[in-house]
C-alpha cells in the first residue's frame, strides 16, 4: 500500500511539474514515516498546485490526508499522507532547509523505482 500511495503523489507531483522530485526510504530510520518525498515549484502558485494535486489524487483514490501545513504561504508545503510524507518546497527555500543532506543517511529511489 505505501508503494502504491508513494507512486500515486510521485504522478500527481509530476503531473504539475514539480521539479527534481527525490524520494527518501525513511523505513530504517525513522519512525514518522516509510518515505519522504521532496520537490520543489518555481512560484507560489506552482507549489500551491503540486500540494492541491496530491492531496486531490489521494483522497480520490481512498487514501486519508492526515495534514496540511504551510498552504498558505507557499514557501514549504508539507502533505502527509502517514507512510507518505511529502516535502513541495518553494526553489528558493528548498536549498535553505536542504532535507536531502538532513537526511543524508536514508537511500535515495530513483523515479524508475517509484514509478514501476
Amino acid at each position: 500500500m505505501n508503494e502504491t500511495l508513494l507512486q500515486l503523489a510521485y504522478k500527481a507531483a509530476d503531473d504539475k511539474h514539480a521539479e527534481d522530485i527525490v524520494v527518501l526510504n525513511m523505513q530504517s530510520i525513522s519512525l514518522l514515516a516509510d518515505y519522504f518525498m521532496i520537490c520543489h515549484g518555481n512560484s507560489d502558485r506552482q507549489v500551491q498546485a503540486i500540494a492541491r494535486e496530491i492531496q486531490e489524487k489521494a483522497t480520490e483514490k481512498g487514501f486519508d490526508v492526515k495534514r496540511t501545513e504551510g498552504f498558505d504561504s507557499a514557501r514549504w508545503i508539507l502533505v502527509d499522507l502517514g507512510d507518505v510524507v511529502v516535502h513541495v518546497f518553494h526553489k528558493d527555500e528548498r536549498a535553505y532547509y536542504n532535507l536531502e543532506r538532513l537526511w543524508g543517511d536514508a537511500p535515495q529511489l530513483d523515479a524508475s523505482q517509484v514509478n514501476e
